[in-house]
């Protein structure tokens, strides 16, 4: 589908938490703001959210591997970020990293998914630690805006969008259409079967343009690590 309801009233408000993580961040010698937005298996939230504003320096998403260590690896580049520009803004997508800490993989939550290590103060933890063993200081401002996201009103367009959908849903019902979800594919509202559309998990492909504009506008490279 072209895109899913209340996703730009997700990422609109993360836009404004990164903000205030900046302002956080600019207040501070070697500030470091960290915001962790939602996005357990695709990082399209972190980054549209990044494009929106100039300010983030680094995302990291689920679909790119998270390297900390090494003269390449995240927090070097961290580092030299700090050393040269005082301030560095973090966005971090819920399900990155998860390969970096010891969890239980076999557990589940309440709803029958994988249940994730908490990336958020994890990272925090280890960005303090990296420059505590270098004997510099390092001011790390975490925010978790998860429940201020998900309790904010629609925005003008998510709410026009879901009333659409709620006109093509009703008008499917009552052609007796059933196993199927309305969605807009290609700009058109079309009705989809259910199977066609759980078929797969849409990711940002790392070759893709999206992400591209990401490197393009954070300055981060393609990969941290080897």
């Amino acid at each position: 589908m072209d895109k899913s309801f209340g996703f730009e009233t997700a990422f609109t408000e993360a836009v404004r938490v990164i903000r205030c993580a900046h302002n956080e961040a600019k207040g501070h010698a070697r500030g470091v703001g960290l915001v962790k937005v939602m996005g357990r298996d695709s990082g399209f939230i972190a980054a549209f959210a990044a494009l929106a504003d100039n300010c983030v320096n680094y995302v990291l998403i689920p679909e790119c591997p998270a390297h900390l260590d090494g003269s390449n690896g995240f927090l070097a580049h961290l580092e030299k970020r700090l050393t040269t520009r005082g301030h560095a803004v973090v966005v971090v997508a819920e399900g990155a990293g998860q390969d970096l800490m010891q969890t239980d993989a076999s557990a589940k939550d309440a709803s029958g998914n994988a249940k994730f290590g908490d990336i958020g103060p994890w990272m925090k933890d280890r960005i303090q630690a990296h420059f505590k063993a270098l004997k510099l200081d390092a001011t790390v401002k975490y925010i978790d805006p998860s429940y201020i996201i998900r309790s904010v009103p629609a925005s003008p367009q998510d709410a026009i969008f879901c009333l659409r959908l709620a006109q093509h849903a009703v008008h499917a019902a009552m052609a007796g259409k059933t196993d199927m979800v309305v969605g807009r594919w290609h700009g058109h509202h079309v009705n989809l079967p259910i199977r066609v559309v759980t078929v797969r998990r849409r990711k940002v492909s790392l070759q893709g343009d999206l992400w591209m504009s990401v490197l393009e506008a954070t300055g981060q490279p393609a990969q941290f690590g080897p």
